[in-house]
């Protein structure tokens, strides 16, 4: 398989997917792809088309063009004859729900364990995983299972938050992954922090960023692990 996992789209202050770039563009260019089959679905507040132009703004300074299922009558029929597929952030439930009606998750996981590469930032990385258990997103709207694409053995909180603001009662990120992990004790869960990502080619992972990956599983210490360390023991779970 060939993935990227990003964190999030946008660090502070910068433009839209300014800073995974550079990965992105070498990335599909290792699969010397010129087209890529863009998911929306996880837009609410905004359309599918404003979306779509978002992306394609980015990916044409590299040469990449971006179609996008939800202007095809059949979305799945399209995923089957892409090159590359790009799910991107937003709502987790709503672009879940989207891709269950339009049968994408079958027709997706076909595809990228046959090689085709896969990037997703945000919600897009939380559907790569076998749940989207360890999303942020309220859900706005009811999927019929929380089951996803299931292409790693293991779960990702993006955007994973360190802080606890003064003056919050609320819980921390790391008491809800707690709480996940006393209901799921047998998961993992990787804590990718904003600026992140995860590359996967075949059995092999690593952690690009300048920050580390806060590591739980149930009954252990939260662990921090380095971009120069070997992430791949997550795949053989």
């Amino acid at each position: 398989m060939k993935l990227l996992l990003i964190s999030n789209s946008t660090n502070a202050g910068e433009g839209y997917l300014e800073y995974p770039k550079k990965q992105i563009a070498e990335f599909l260019a290792k699969s010397k792809v010129t087209k890529v089959m863009f998911v929306p679905y996880a837009a609410v507040t905004f359309s599918y088309d404003e979306y779509l132009k978002k992306v394609q703004n980015r990916f044409s300074e590299f040469g990449i063009e971006v179609d996008s299922v939800h202007l095809y009558g059949e979305p799945s029929k399209a995923i089957s004859k892409s090159q590359a597929i790009v799910v991107g952030g937003g709502n987790t439930f709503h672009l879940v729900k989207n891709m269950q009606q339009y049968k994408l998750i079958d027709a997706i996981r076909s595809k990228v364990l046959k090689g085709v590469p896969y990037i997703g930032w945000s919600a897009g990385s939380n559907v790569a995983c076998p749940t989207m258990c360890t999303t942020n997103d309220m859900p706005i709207v009811q999927p019929r299972t929380l089951k996803t694409l299931n292409l790693i053995p293991f779960q990702i909180n993006p955007h994973y938050l360190d802080a606890h603001p003064d003056g919050h009662a609320g819980e921390t990120r790391e008491q809800r992954i707690l709480e996940y992990l006393a209901a799921n004790p047998k998961m993992y869960v990787a804590g990718l922090r904003e600026g992140c990502m995860l590359l996967i080619e075949n059995s092999k992972m690593k952690l690009i960023g300048s920050r580390n990956v806060r590591l739980f599983k149930y009954g252990d210490e939260p662990k921090e692990l380095k971009p120069n360390e070997d992430f791949s023991f997550l795949l053989n779970l």
